[in-house]
């Protein structure tokens, strides 16, 4: 269902966007900032990507499971 894709695209963002932050705040060192504009971006993009791979496959296995 279209709202289990989305809520489970939330919440892997919203994890994802933590531990990005923090990842590159003590593994490179970078400033605050930079972190966490570096966590906002590439998240959104992973859980677009999320998203995608998940319609995909219930798309697939709706068409199959139709055959």
């Amino acid at each position: 269902k279209m709202g289990d894709s989305l809520l489970l695209t939330m919440i892997y963002t919203i994890g994802h966007f933590m531990i990005a932050v923090a990842c590159v705040y003590f593994i490179t060192g970078a400033p605050l900032e930079l972190a966490t504009i570096d966590a906002i971006v590439e998240p959104i993009l992973n859980a677009i990507w999320l998203y995608t791979l998940h319609k995909l496959y219930f798309r697939n296995k709706l068409k199959i499971s139709n055959k």
